[in-house]
C-alpha cells in the first residue's frame, strides 16, 4: 500500500471540476427541487412511484446505475488482490459495519425516539442497510482507495443478503425483549433484499468491469484512463443529482407535511453519520491504514443503503407508514452531511502523513482528482 504523502487539500480542490467544486450547492438544489416538485405536483410523484419492476423503482434504479457505472469503470480490478490481503481493513470494516454501526443506531433510536415506535423501527432498519451505492461517489471525491471501496462494497452486498433479516429479528425482537423494551414484528423479504443488491450493485459492477477490461485490452491503461474516464466520469454526478431529484419528488409531500417529525428523526441520524465517520477515521489512524484506506473505511461505515431501507419499510409496513418516512429522511440528512464529510476528510489527510503501514508495493496510482475529472 502506498503511503499518505498526498497533496494538500487546497491542491486537490483546485483540480476539481466546476461541478465537483460546487457539489454541495447542486445537491441542495436537487433536494429542494425534488421536494417542491413532489409537493406541488403529487401526480408526478405518483407516476414515478407506479413505474416499478419486481418492487424496484425504475427511475431510481436508472439514476443509481448511471451514478455507479462510471465509478466502477475507474476501478483497477487487477489491483483488488492487494485489498483482500489487507486483513486489518477487511476485519475492521466487517466489525464496524455489522456489529458496531447497527448497535449504535439501535441505541440512538431508543434514546431519541422512545415514544415513537414507527420512526424508531425505521431508523433501526436504516442502520441495518449497509451502503453499497453512493459511498463510491463520496469515497472517490475524497480521494479514497477506489479498489478498496469496490471490495468492501461487494462484501457488504453479500452480507446484506444473508444478515439483514437475521439482524432485523435480533434488533427488533430479540434484543428489545432481553432489555424489557417494546418489540416489533419482522417479516423481511430476502427476495427484495437480493433484488436490491443485484440491481444497484451487480449491473453497474459488471458493466464497469467489462468497460475497464475491454478498454485496457484495446487501448492500454494510460489511454483508457486519459481518454475514456474523463468522458464518462461526470455522468456519476449527473446520475447522483437525478437520483436525488426523483427520490425527494417521490416523498416530498410526506416530508413537508410533517416537519417536526422530520426534525426528530434527523437528530439521531446526524449524530450517527458524524460519529460513525469520525470514529472510523480515528480507528484507521490508530491502525495505520493510511489516508486512502481510512477514508474508504469511514465512508463505507457511515453511509447507508437508503434505497433498500425505504424498499423494505414500504414492503413491510406500507408507503404511508412512519417506518417509510424514517427511511426517506435518511438520505435527506445523509447526502448533505456526507458531502460535508468529503471536505472534512480532505482536510484531515495531513494527519495521516507517515501513518501508513505498507501492505504491498503495487504500481503507483494517480490521484482521483487527476484521473477522474
Amino acid at each position: 500500500m502506498t503511503t499518505s504523502e498526498a497533496p494538500d487539500t487546497g491542491a486537490v480542490i483546485q483540480k476539481l471540476s466546476l461541478l465537483d467544486k460546487f457539489l454541495p450547492l447542486w445537491i441542495l438544489g436537487a433536494m429542494g427541487f425534488g421536494l417542491l416538485l413532489g409537493a406541488a405536483l403529487p401526480v408526478f410523484g405518483e407516476a414515478l412511484e407506479s413505474v416499478k419492476i419486481a418492487g424496484v423503482s425504475v427511475p431510481i434504479a436508472i439514476g443509481l446505475l448511471v451514478m455507479m457505472y462510471p465509478v466502477l469503470a475507474k476501478v483497477r480490478y487487477n489491483e483488488t488482490g492487494r485489498v483482500i490481503s489487507d486483513k486489518r481493513l477487511i476485519i475492521t470494516s466487517l466489525v464496524i459495519n455489522w456489529l458496531l454501526a447497527p448497535a449504535f443506531m439501535f441505541a440512538l433510536a431508543w434514546i431519541f425516539l422512545p415514544d415513537l415506535p414507527e420512526y424508531r423501527t425505521g431508523l433501526i432498519i436504516v442502520g441495518l442497510a449497509r451502503c453499497i451505492a453512493m459511498v463510491l461517489i463520496w469515497n472517490d471525491l475524497a480521494c479514497g482507495d477506489r479498489e478498496a471501496a469496490a471490495v468492501l462494497v461487494a462484501i457488504n452486498s453479500v452480507f446484506q443478503v444473508f444478515m439483514f433479516g437475521l439482524l432485523g429479528w435480533f434488533y427488533l425482537q430479540l434484543l428489545p425483549s432481553w432489555l424489557g423494551l417494546e418489540t416489533t414484528s419482522t417479516d423481511f423479504s430476502i427476495w427484495a433484499i437480493t433484488i436490491s443488491v443485484l440491481v444497484f450493485l451487480g449491473i453497474p459492477l459488471l458493466a464497469g468491469f467489462l468497460t475497464r477490461t475491454i478498454g485496457e485490452a484495446r487501448m492500454g491503461r494510460a489511454a483508457y484512463e486519459n481518454k475514456v474516464l474523463p468522458v464518462i466520469g461526470p455522468w456519476a454526478l449527473y446520475g447522483l443529482l437525478f437520483t436525488i431529484v426523483v427520490l425527494f419528488a417521490l416523498q416530498g409531500d410526506q416530508v413537508l407535511s410533517q416537519p417536526l417529525d422530520v426534525v426528530r428523526i434527523a437528530v439521531p441520524l446526524l449524530i450517527y453519520f458524524v460519529v460513525t465517520f469520525a470514529a472510523s477515521m480515528v480507528i484507521g489512524w490508530i491502525l495505520r491504514m493510511g489516508y486512502e484506506r481510512s477514508t474508504t473505511l469511514s465512508f463505507t461505515a457511515a453511509g447507508n443503503n437508503f434505497e433498500l431501507a425505504i424498499a423494505v419499510s414500504i414492503a413491510t409496513f406500507g408507503a404511508a407508514s412512519g417506518q417509510a418516512l424514517a427511511g426517506v429522511v435518511g438520505p435527506l440528512i445523509e447526502v448533505p452531511v456526507l458531502v460535508g464529510l468529503v471536505y472534512v476528510a480532505l482536510w484531515a489527510r495531513k494527519f495521516f502523513r507517515g501513518r501508513a503501514m505498507p501492505i504491498s508495493a503495487p504500481p503507483a496510482r494517480a490521484s482521483a482528482a487527476t484521473t477522474t475529472r
